[in-house]
């Protein structure tokens, strides 16, 4: 691989890490309460399909292409991205600590529901489209989600690996900071890790254990819905297709295994899963067949880290307590 190749691999590493950065932060977020929310991939889904939603409306709403208002273009798809992820968070929050429903059922289920959600309104808008190709094309607003800093080409390589991307990929790195100095540094992060680990105890310390899962589960799953925000808007360019979104939602999850529940450790994450699932492309004459193996060395990583951390029994490096049981506050 040519020093050329080699920049334009971490570009790409980068951009298919984002999602996936977005995703494990939203769900590490979640963990921290103790909510085992497998549902991400189908809240990355329905995050992705209300913000093409809300940007192709807009569209439409136009009297002419050249009418579109910037912040507008970026505002309203990116509320509608954060308001339906949400919703859906709240609603796996609702069965799991209210009825106190089984996490890992409501989870898959929340995840099936994303897709036929995100597949049902896609095909729909399709249908509205009259397109001849099954996708729904939003290049107006993509250009202003995928609009990079002006002074990137005049700085060589440098510019490229770290100034040419879209406003939401350093959203995503921010983010990510701000959760891991919350769940560190604050007084708020230490009640919320307090819920995770044990429940009873933080509730006898005057914790409102329900709220402190409902509020770290809506957050988290509204931080996960820009990931599909920002595969559509920018790394897709604006294109939507039905299951175009592939497996990038599980990786996130396995994201969060391999980063050990920290935010910030996510960030290199990404940026290793992203290149491991992208690497393929820049091995000359595989196989179909093993391009699919090598695909799967993100997962194969994470196996590998979880049973180097379980052996060492760090209890920093491992998951909360209480992670995916329901509280039962007449149990305490």
């Amino acid at each position: 691989m040519n020093f050329t190749a080699l920049i334009t691999f971490i570009q790409r590493a980068v951009c298919q890490g984002i999602p996936l950065l977005y995703g494990s932060t939203g769900e590490i977020l979640t963990e921290k309460s103790g909510n085992l929310n497998l549902g991400i991939p189908g809240i990355m889904y329905a995050g992705a399909i209300s913000g093409v939603m809300g940007a192709f409306f807009y569209e439409e709403s136009l009297p002419t292409r050249d009418a579109i208002n910037p912040f507008l273009a970026i505002l309203i798809p990116t509320l509608c991205a954060l308001i339906g992820s949400a919703l859906l968070g709240l609603v796996y929050c609702f069965l799991t600590v209210t009825l106190r429903a089984n996490q890992n059922v409501t989870g898959l289920a929340i995840t099936t529901f994303g897709v036929g959600f995100g597949n049902f309104f896609g095909g729909s808008l399709i249908k509205l489209t009259n397109s001849d190709v099954p996708s729904v094309a939003l290049t107006n607003t993509s250009r202003f989600f995928r609009a990079t800093f002006p002074f990137a080409d005049s700085l060589g390589w440098f510019g490229k690996i770290f100034f040419s991307y879209g406003f939401l990929a350093y959203s995503a790195i921010i983010i990510a900071f701000l959760c891991a100095f919350f769940l560190k540094k604050t007084r708020g992060g230490l009640h919320l890790r307090a819920v995770g680990e044990n429940p009873a105890t933080a509730d006898a310390a005057g914790i409102n254990v329900s709220r402190a899962k409902y509020l770290a589960t809506c957050i988290g799953s509204a931080i996960a819905g820009l990931g599909g925000l920002y595969y559509v808007m920018d790394y897709a360019c604006g294109v939507w297709s039905n299951e175009g979104f592939g497996d990038r939602g599980w990786l996130a999850i396995a994201l969060v295994i391999f980063a050990l529940w920290k935010p910030d450790m996510a960030i290199p994450g990404s940026i290793l899963f992203g290149g491991l699932y992208i690497v393929f492309l820049y091995i000359p004459g595989l196989a179909l067949r093993t391009q699919e193996l090598i695909k799967m060395l993100p997962y194969v990583v994470t196996i590998i880290v979880l049973i180097i951390s379980s052996v060492k029994s760090k209890k920093e490096n491992l998951g909360p307590a209480s992670l995916g049981l329901s509280y039962f506050r007449e149990e305490r």
